[in-house]
């Protein structure tokens, strides 16, 4: 099957799961995705490995907490596979999106408080398919952002703008056509160039050293996750984001990628431990601890032109917290206990 009918598959089961109640959802992930289906989902959820398994798990309970969840779209695309360090595609086809998931708690998930705050949570996820078949999907839901929305922030207030997650400016993200190859290419060798030939060469001194103003627009919109926010200039993005993170991980090196796939102007990319590091320094409420890390994270852009002009990330805050030692779950629940 082709990019075109792989996007309808996914457009499909999403619109399944989107119609369904709570006790029909084991029955769409039954219909919809492959009998031995992986699904590698945020931290504390982590890998579930059936169908029945993420319903279960995820979907089914979500749906009871949020009767009314509705989902946004603001990208969908997909293609074919090239992102390990070496070059070589890895021939896997992926279908990607992301947005935001929308509803009123009216019950808890995974013991998340309930308020009268209506929820917008920020989703991404990829699918791989093969021979017609949704064989697995990395998933990440912005947690860190949900708990700051109900007023029970586990981390400190983020340097950049917080709440922040748009669909691409002035451009649909819904890859509804067949997509120019030659702008494909463009798209996917700029990806490459800028996480195996920019990020990877930090010499753990100078943020130029990576040469991000020849991937990044100079006002590049970068769309953090909850806990460091969103960034409106390269400028913007590199104090506010890069020199901290560095300074907390100056070895971290992007490794070969489950999926880097591109579709026209849109790159994705996603990554279970698709970056390690050394913390050596602090990070937020993270004392330096010298552990090796495995970081978690989803991205994708929009390029316009030779620069990419929007960035939006995700990273299992969760776990990555949960590696330096800290459980945000259980600080979420210490923050929610009255006085």
């Amino acid at each position: 099957m082709g990019t075109q009918a792989n996007k309808d598959q996914i457009l499909a089961f999403w619109a399944a799961l989107d119609a369904a109640e709570a006790a029909e959802i084991v029955s769409v992930c039954n219909k919809h995705l492959a009998p031995d289906f992986i699904w590698r989902g945020p931290a504390p959820l982590s890998l579930q490995t059936s169908p029945k398994a993420v319903a279960d798990s995820f979907w089914h309970p979500l749906k009871q907490a949020i009767p009314d969840l509705k989902r946004e779209i603001h990208m969908i695309f997909g293609g074919t596979s090239s992102g390990r360090v070496d070059g070589g595609q890895d021939g896997e086809n992926w279908v990607c999106g992301t947005g935001y998931l929308t509803g009123q708690a009216e019950g808890e998930f995974l013991n998340i408080p309930t308020t009268q705050q209506r929820l917008r949570l920020r989703w991404g996820a990829f699918y791989k398919l093969r021979q017609g078949q949704i064989v697995e999907s990395q998933m990440l839901i912005d947690f860190v952002d949900w708990f700051d929305q109900i007023g029970l922030p586990v981390l400190p207030k983020s340097r950049g703008i917080s709440h922040v997650y748009p669909p691409p400016t002035a451009f649909d993200g819904v890859m509804a056509h067949p997509q120019d190859p030659a702008q494909t290419a463009e798209t996917l060798h700029l990806g490459r160039q800028l996480l195996y030939g920019g990020l990877n060469l930090y010499d753990t001194a100078q943020l130029s050293s990576m040469g991000m103003a020849g991937f990044f627009h100079p006002n590049i919109k970068w769309y953090g996750p909850g806990g460091i926010g969103a960034c409106f200039s390269l400028a913007e993005f590199e104090t506010l984001h890069q020199r901290p993170w560095l300074a907390a991980f100056p070895d971290r090196k992007v490794q070969d990628l489950d999926a880097l796939i591109a579709e026209g102007a849109l790159l994705g990319a996603a990554g279970v431990a698709g970056v390690r590091a050394t913390q050596s320094g602090a990070y937020l409420t993270a004392p330096a601890s010298g552990k090796q890390l495995q970081i978690s994270g989803l991205d994708f852009w929009l390029r316009q032109g030779d620069k990419f002009t929007e960035n939006w990330v995700f990273v299992d805050m969760i776990d990555l917290f949960a590696q330096m030692g800290q459980d945000l779950f259980a600080q979420l629940q210490r923050r929610a206990q009255p006085d």
